[in-house]
């Protein structure tokens, strides 16, 4: 009788160490696919975040640029103007209008920023693309860690035991939509 107890112990010690070996396993398929899900996230995120943040800071871009062009216009044409200036009143509403024109560029607009803002764009540019890059990367490697863990051969079985047949699928790393993707996107002004 002591040696069936101890046998019965024996097969109830195992089988229990099977079901909570098995467990972990489903509950760390489930940890891993929930990281596979929120890395994906983080991804749309950032596609979210350029396709707002792009247009905007185009728009101000060529706002600022659009107001520096008239600017210098105004600047550029009183100057013309004193060349064909042919008396000294002539020069003198000339010289007058020159300095209308630098006035009104430095009182609405004290700094020539295009340059600037064509820079800032651009490092928004590198740092939004970095962001996405660095999301599908990361994305890709939730996958890997996944698909790694749902299957191996002893894993696969020990899901099975608590999970669906297609309660842990397989996920498909990063892939490009388009066939052109490495051609980047043409930013027009």
């Amino acid at each position: 009788m002591k040696k069936l107890l101890i046998t019965l112990g024996v097969i109830a010690g195992i089988v229990i160490i099977f079901v909570m070996w098995a467990n972990g396993n489903y509950d760390k398929a489930i940890k891993y696919q929930e990281e596979v899900n929120a890395s994906w996230g983080d991804v749309i995120a950032q596609y979210q975040r350029r396709a707002d943040l792009v247009p905007m800071l185009v728009e101000t871009v060529k706002g600022a640029a659009e107001n520096e062009r008239g600017i210098l216009t105004a600047v550029t044409q009183a100057r013309a103007g004193i060349v064909n200036a042919k008396t000294p009143e002539d020069l003198e509403l000339m010289g007058k209008q020159i300095n209308t024109a630098i006035n009104m560029a430095f009182e609405a607009y004290p700094q020539i920023r295009s340059t600037q803002n064509f820079g800032e764009l651009q490092a928004q540019l590198e740092g939004t693309e970095n962001r996405i890059s660095v999301g599908r990367m990361k994305y890709n490697e939730t996958v890997k860690v996944y698909n790694r863990h749902i299957r191996g051969f002893f894993r696969k079985f020990a899901i099975g035991i608590f999970a669906d047949e297609d309660e842990f699928p397989k996920k498909d790393m990063f892939q490009a939509v388009s066939e052109n993707v490495e051609k980047a996107p043409e930013v027009k002004f």
